[in-house]
């Protein structure tokens, strides 16, 4: 089984932020990009905001980097660790144009880009860039399309569609990959659909363990009768971790104690036909992520098989 992280500092959500990230940067960002290339990491994630609204601000803030601009940052920094968007909103720009800004990053990195997408849940950023958010689901639904098509190994891609219609504009450079893996994110019944019918892999929003075992048999059955086949990888998202005891107050809902106990318990995911987990790791400051990404590569991972 896998393990990503979803990285600190690009985005700030009081739901999940420690507070030293307020006050972090570049460096810090780079480093921590860095701890988790060198402990085994599979992937490094950035979330997609265009703009927060001020009813939203005080629990969101307003601290949400660019995923591609950051994605790219990081590939320069990084050498094996795949670099995913989690997730990007693409149904607020033209597919033509997110296809130019990650095809152009997965060229450079080498062929690293996972582009995890979701369908947004923030009204005023699609009022604002002219999507009706009302539709988000079926915009999301046919910019995969798109995307697809666009990502391909086409010079001039092709793609008509209700939404989108494109063809004779060549793009270079292609990916680096022949196929760019798509995952999508979202736990609802029209986002798991979504993942199990145009999807390479699934992103679940939060779905609790008791959950997932469901989700993940519907995936099955969708996938089974629609009759689509190839690769698929099953994600979750684990409780919040520390490894090891902590000295300090982490909360009751984080799983802490010795590399082997938090393996047999994140064992449970795999059990249930999990491929992936992303990781978060509760710390005080930057120095002490470092160490915990350190000690979960080194101590827990080997574990996890």
């Amino acid at each position: 089984m896998r393990y990503g992280i979803q990285l600190p500092v690009q985005s700030q959500s009081t739901l999940y932020a420690e507070p030293w990230e307020t006050a972090a940067g570049p460096d810090d960002l780079v480093a921590v990009a860095r701890a988790a290339d060198r402990a085994g990491f599979a992937y490094i994630a950035s979330c997609d905001h265009v703009g927060v609204p001020r009813r939203l601000a005080a629990a969101m803030s307003t601290i949400w980097y660019d995923p591609v601009a950051t994605l790219a940052f990081l590939a320069a920094a990084t050498e094996r660790t795949l670099l995913l968007s989690h997730v990007a909103v693409v149904g607020l720009r033209h597919p033509l144009l997110s296809a130019k800004q990650y095809a152009t990053l997965d060229h450079l990195s080498g062929g690293r880009l996972i582009l995890g997408v979701g369908a947004g849940h923030v009204r005023e950023e699609f009022d604002v860039l002219g999507v009706d958010f009302a539709r988000r689901g079926a915009v999301l639904d046919e910019s995969i399309d798109a995307l697809r098509a666009a990502l391909g190994p086409d010079e001039f891609p092709e793609h008509h569609g209700k939404q989108y219609a494109f063809a004779g504009l060549g793009q270079r450079p292609r990916p680096a990959q022949e196929h760019v893996p798509v995952w999508v994110g979202g736990s609802s019944p029209a986002a798991v659909r979504r993942a199990a019918l145009k999807g390479d892999g699934w992103l679940p929003q939060g779905d609790p363990r008791d959950r997932l075992p469901a989700q993940i048999a519907r995936i099955h059955r969708l996938r089974e009768e629609a009759g689509v086949e190839g690769p698929f990888t099953v994600g979750a998202i684990a409780e919040p971790l520390y490894v090891g005891t902590p000295a300090w107050d982490v909360g009751r809902r984080t799983l802490s104690g010795p590399p082997p106990a938090l393996a047999e318990s994140l064992r449970a995911y795999r059990a249930m036909g999990v491929h992936q987990v992303q990781v978060r790791l509760r710390s005080r400051g930057r120095a002490e992520l470092e160490d915990q990404i350190a000690a979960f590569g080194a101590e827990v991972a080997p574990c996890l098989d």
